[in-house]
């Protein structure tokens, strides 16, 4: 399209927030303060905790199965949101006035790539979990082959949604479907984008409410003594975990959503900008509690968390020895001991 057909091209991004009405001001609001003070925090503990995970699945052979491999991708892509949130943190409030067209949807595609890989990361990990409780299974019999191909088609699935509005869906050269929340994305999209999330959101509720209505059932009609007793350990452990993710993940991705939707359907009187920043700060919060809810209600991933940090302790104490040390004293004697209880268990077996 030609410069003349499309009055946007070449304009900065104040004059797209002019046109969608989004107050943009070169001074300091306290919703600014609020936004940057929680968000860096949480940002910097999603990046840890993530790390931690991935450390941990390639670390312990008992997490090389399917489900810990699709758990450690669900880890490397909320890792990506954390990410994706602090440049998105160091590039608002006032910092949006300095950013081109390209830099403003490069920003955009960032989240956007990382929330589509953990939605669609929580809706594999939902299926591998459903195929493995109706066949009374502790691990998928995927292939190694299977979970990669898996893995490469969440991310290249996450990064074409990514690119979308960057390479064209966008109201750039249609100013009257600017939207109000992302004063350079089209209306359509945003709907669009919002309506495939909260699809995915269903299809997830309806596999684990069915994973649930199953476990209920088997515990109530059978008599766990006829289960291996990991098996019936995980049973009970996953009606918990199930009810963990529906309802961190209603919390934290809903009322993101809905905004989006709203804004894309020309709600006026939804007033979406006085809650828009809330809900990312929830909606970002979701990359935190899944390594919560997926790694640590485990018992072998606690154990090596514990190795790792008194990995990290033992170098800390080469470099400097002082008397804050006695708490590094007390977590390796707790690993060693738990390194000896797990030798013992293994010999066992």
């Amino acid at each position: 399209m030609h410069s003349e057909e499309c009055e946007g091209l070449g304009q900065n991004v104040t004059f797209f927030y002019a046109q969608s009405k989004k107050n943009i001001s070169a001074q300091w609001k306290s919703i600014d303060f609020v936004v940057v003070g929680l968000g860096v925090p949480v940002c910097i503990l999603i990046i840890l905790a993530n790390l931690m995970v991935m450390v941990a699945i390639i670390l312990n052979r008992r997490f090389h199965f399917p489900i810990y491999y699709l758990l450690g991708n669900m880890a490397a892509a909320d890792l990506f949101a954390g990410i994706s949130y602090l440049n998105l943190i160091f590039h608002t409030g006032p910092w949006t006035i300095g950013l081109s067209q390209q830099q403003w949807l490069v920003r955009g595609a960032l989240i956007e790539m990382s929330l589509t890989a953990s939605v669609v990361n929580l809706l594999a990990v939902a299926l591998e979990r459903h195929q493995t409780v109706f066949t009374m299974q502790l691990h998928s019999t995927m292939s190694n082959r299977r979970v990669v191909l898996l893995i490469v088609a969440i991310w290249a699935l996450a990064i074409v949604m990514g690119l979308v509005p960057t390479m064209g869906w966008n109201c750039v050269c249609q100013l009257e479907q600017c939207s109000t929340v992302a004063p350079l994305y089209s209306r359509s999209f945003l709907v669009f984008w919002a309506l495939l999330n909260l699809l995915t959101f269903s299809i997830m509720v309806a596999i684990y409410t069915r994973i649930f209505v199953y476990v209920r059932r088997k515990s109530q009609n059978m008599a766990l003594s006829s289960v291996q007793d990991t098996n019936g350990d995980t049973l009970v452990g996953l009606m918990k975990t199930v009810s963990m993710i529906l309802g961190a993940f209603v919390i934290c991705w809903t009322p993101g959503l809905v905004i989006l939707l709203l804004d894309g359907l020309k709600c006026t009187e939804c007033q979406v900008l006085k809650y828009e920043k809330y809900c990312l700060v929830v909606a970002e919060c979701n990359s935190l509690v899944n390594p919560i809810i997926y790694s640590c209600r485990d018992k072998d991933m606690r154990t090596t968390f514990k190795r790792i940090l008194c990995f990290l302790c033992r170098r800390g104490r080469e470099r400097e020895d002082d008397p804050s040390n006695i708490q590094c004293d007390t977590l390796k004697r707790e690993c060693l001991l738990t390194d000896k209880y797990s030798d013992k268990y293994n010999n066992a077996l």
